[in-house]
């Protein structure tokens, strides 16, 4: 199995700002009719799309940290603030350059001195944009954000483009002195441990680079807490990525811990696959099935690991063991579940053939006519129903990408599309291709919409 190319290093330009500013149509304008399909990449709290923008011979992507939900609290109660704080954290942690989208139809608000002051705290180099100047008069009142401390605002309009391309002659000027993200080693599966807190992950890792592989060499990966360990297993380049432990959300007690978590969630959106560890002595919980979720979220491949199996062995039956796992994994039956000692070093052999076989199914390519045969049996089977007086139609289907397996679905509307529709799609690729332990993407688009 052939390893795949090292990504291109270039600079990550973030969007941040409050919600409403017209942070997701400036990113549209930006990104244009050039960019590289959208792809949704689940947050730390919300949906974020990532693009590409070519401007004067240069590349760069784009990140919209839009898509927060609205808060039901009134603006600047704690629960709004600590939103908007998550948000922007996230978005200094992987940016080189910050771009801070306010509002000159809504002026300043406490929610934009929130943001401010953390982006002055960051370090990291910002530019600050007032949209929604969509006339000469909304032009003028863009001064009032010179109050903000982070220097001249630049007056733009996401609707009718006035000022986007200065903006981004802004930016091509500097691209050049900022830094460009880690270039990554060519080191074939990247493979991310994750787990809570005391589950053997640890001794897991130990265990797979201890027997019988050959340790290439040990880098500080671009999460400060995870660090990357390039290795070989049976001849075949791969990269562990080892992350501190995930814990409840409520649990997260300080800064440091804090981040540690943020770092972790980034450590598995830069993993091809996931390896999610839980302790088989205490059965799957709560606490597990979420972490299962951020892989889900990110759409990794996923291998179930059931650590600590010397403690039960005479108690369970293996196959019965797994068997109440999956109950519990009925919203990721795809996903293999594989029982491990790291102490005894048994079952490594059955969990790393699960991890390349993932592997090789997020590179799984389907031919556009096969596809369109399964969707248009599925159809068959199973119509949509009307939703008011409208019926969905799906028109055709085609694979945009693979890691992960990425289909779009041009359909007549799709605000019609249910996420038990949706499901019931996915299901229907899975039966006839298979992707076990591939997470898959299904995106539907109007038609028109991004032809």
């Amino acid at each position: 199995m052939s390893a795949p190319s090292p990504r291109t290093p270039r600079p990550l330009v973030a969007l941040v700002g409050r919600p409403n500013v017209g942070k997701s149509a400036l990113f549209n304008r930006m990104t244009g009719e050039r960019r590289a399909i959208v792809e949704e990449i689940a947050g730390t709290t919300r949906d974020r799309l990532v693009g590409e923008v070519e401007w004067r011979d240069r590349v760069f992507d784009l990140v919209d940290t839009g898509g927060l939900a609205e808060p039901t609290s009134v603006e600047g109660s704690g629960a709004y603030i600590d939103a908007i704080r998550s948000q922007v954290e996230s978005a200094i942690a992987e940016a080189s350059l910050l771009v801070f989208v306010v509002d000159v139809t809504a002026g300043i608000t406490a929610a934009d001195h929130e943001v401010a002051e953390l982006l002055r705290r960051s370090g990291k180099p910002v530019l600050l944009v007032a949209n929604k100047a969509d006339n000469q008069r909304r032009v003028e009142d863009a001064a009032e954000f010179f109050e903000l401390g982070l220097g001249e605002p630049r007056a733009v309009s996401a609707l009718n483009g006035a000022g986007v391309g200065d903006l981004l002659d802004e930016i091509d000027e500097m691209l050049p002195f900022l830094p460009q993200a880690a270039a990554e080693p060519a080191a074939g599966l990247r493979v991310a441990v994750i787990g809570r807190p005391n589950v053997g992950k640890s001794a897991l890792v130990n265990a797979i680079l201890g027997q019988e592989r050959v340790i290439v060499s040990e880098i500080a990966g671009t999460t400060r807490d995870a660090i990357d360990t390039p290795f070989e297993y049976e001849g075949e380049a791969m990269t562990l990525i080892d992350t501190a432990g995930i814990r409840r959300p409520g649990r997260v007690e300080g800064s440091i811990e804090h981040y540690s978590v943020l770092r972790s969630k980034e450590a598995v959106r830069r993993a091809d696959v996931s390896i999610a560890v839980f302790d088989a002595s205490e059965g799957l919980r709560a606490q597990d099935l979420h972490i299962i979720g951020i892989a889900l979220e990110e759409s990794t491949g996923l291998v179930v690991c059931a650590n600590k199996w010397d403690l039960v062995k005479d108690v369970w039956d293996a196959d019965r063991f797994k068997a109440s796992v999956r109950r519990r994994l009925r919203f990721a039956a795809w996903a293999p579940v594989v029982a491990v000692s790291a102490l005894e070093r048994s079952g490594l052999d059955d969990l790393m053939g699960a991890v390349r076989s993932a592997g090789e199914e997020r590179r799984r390519r389907i031919q556009t006519s096969e596809l369109n045969a399964i969707i248009r049996g599925a159809l068959a089977r199973r119509p949509p129903t009307l939703t008011g007086r409208k019926r969905l139609k799906l028109l055709y289907a085609t694979q945009a990408r693979t890691e992960p397996p990425t289909f779009v679905f041009f359909v007549n509307d799709a605000a019609l599309v249910s996420a038990t529709y949706k499901r019931y799609l996915e299901n229907a690729l899975r039966r006839h291709f298979g992707f076990q332990g591939a997470g898959l993407r299904l995106v539907f688009r109007t038609r028109g919409e991004g032809e």
